[in-house]
Order: structure tokens, then sequence, then C-alpha cells
């Protein structure tokens, strides 16, 4: 099973249109960066190829951005040298981050890009979550963007392709989800993601990845971040709606 390898080298064409100018990514979370001093510690913990963490570091705040993917740290100390941006960059995934940082080091973490579904099952969830809450400030918060699973299995097994192409760095490409969907919530699920970029002149270059996920119920979460010391000040979780954003803070 792979995790975010193959696809770290084409991540652009699965970011939208609107996210992919760091300081765009940014500017999507100003109700909650306009709380904070101007040269906050900022965690972003599952950084992908960096836009948003690149977009923070731009604004003066003091970033760190993380990932589990040696190929999503390396992409995103890229791009932060492309902007010039001041990024600690470092490999590590949830559970490992207390071994890195001390205690209420961070007045934000960010968790986005729906990627805590990656942690295996509600102890790994919940395992997440504790790092995470332990490395924020009392008052500190939480961001954290999730798909509304419910809809998700709702549908069931399924070939999701876009219906239009996507351009990135002067290519098109066709985004294709493959969903397999586990009979009860608890079990392992797997989504296949692939990139095929085409070009009327030459080959057509596909990567893809098989990806596990363990899919989670919205009442779900907010206990779990009960559990852990976080209060839910901002959801916008609606069950008709693909995503939502929680915004938790630390008793």
């Amino acid at each position: 099973m792979s995790g975010y390898h193959e696809l770290a080298e084409v991540y652009e064409w699965l970011i939208s249109d609107a996210k992919l100018a760091p300081a765009e990514f940014a500017a999507a979370f100003d109700d909650v960066l306009g709380l904070l001093p101007p040269d906050a510690h900022v965690l972003d913990c599952s950084c992908g190829t960096g836009q948003l963490a690149v977009g923070l570091a731009g604004r003066g705040m003091q970033v760190v951005a993380t990932d589990a993917s040696e190929a999503m740290v390396r992409r995103t100390a890229e791009l932060s040298e492309e902007f010039e941006a001041s990024v600690r960059t470092l490999r590590a995934d949830w559970q490992e981050l207390p071994d890195h940082f001390d205690d209420a080091t961070f007045d934000l973490v960010f968790c986005v890009g729906n990627s805590l579904h990656h942690a295996a099952g509600a102890t790994g969830r919940v395992a997440a979550l504790e790092s995470m809450s332990r490395l924020l400030r009392r008052g500190g918060r939480l961001v954290l963007t999730s798909r509304t699973w419910e809809l998700v299995r709702a549908r069931g097994s399924r070939l999701d392709i876009s219906d239009r192409l996507v351009r990135r760095n002067g290519r098109d490409a066709v985004v294709v989800y493959r969903w397999e969907i586990a009979p009860r919530w608890e079990e392992e699920h797997h989504i296949e993601i692939a990139v095929a970029q085409v070009d009327a002149t030459g080959p057509v270059l596909v990567r893809s990845e098989l990806l596990s996920c363990w899919p989670y119920r919205y009442e779900e979460l907010e206990a779990e971040l009960d559990r852990v010391g976080l209060r839910t000040e901002i959801s916008t979780f609606d069950p008709a709606a693909e995503n939502y954003t929680v915004v938790a803070s630390k008793v």
C-alpha cells in the first residue's frame, strides 16, 4: 500500500485552482488567522506540497510543515525556496510529532486536505488528535478539514472520472478516483487516485496510488476532539455538503 509517493510528483493536479497560490490558500483561513499575533507559531501537520505553509510564512508567521510522506516534505521545501519563504520542514507522522516538539509549542495547528482519514481507525485517529492537542498552547486552535464520509459511504464503491481537463505546468490531465467502500464503517477502505497527463503530441503519463483510509461519522469526530481536550468553536458540517471545516480550541 503506497502513501503519496507517486502522487506527490503530480499533486498540484489534485489541488483546486483557488488554493494553488500560497497566498490564496492562506487567505481561505483569514477568520482564524486574524486572531493570531503576526509572529505566531503555526504547525501544518499534513502539509502536502506546501501551499498553505508557504502562504502562512508569507504573512510573517513562524511555520513548521510536516508530513508522513518524504516526497511531500521535499516538494514543500522546494516551494518554500521558490517563494523565499522561511518554513521548517520535517518528515513525521502525527504520532511522531511529540518526539520532535515540546508540548504547548504552537498557537495554531492545521490538519487540512482531508488527511485525517488516513489514520488507522478510531485508535489511530484519537492518537493523531492527541498529538496535535499536546502541541497546542492553552487557548490555541486546531483547524481541520474533512470529507463528509456519510455522503461518501452512501454512494458506495464507484469510479469518479473528472468531467474536465485540469491544466498545470502547461500540461492537461484527467483525474480519476476509484472508491472501494467496505461493508462496515470501522473497516479499512481504499481510494485509488490516478492523474493521467495528456498531450496531443506525446504519450499519456499516468501516476497513481492506492491509499488506505478509515472513515468516521461527524459525531465521532466531535466526541474524539472533546476526548483529547479540544472544544469545537466553529463547524461548517452539513450532511448534504461534500466537505466541512472544524475549528477547535485547546481547553
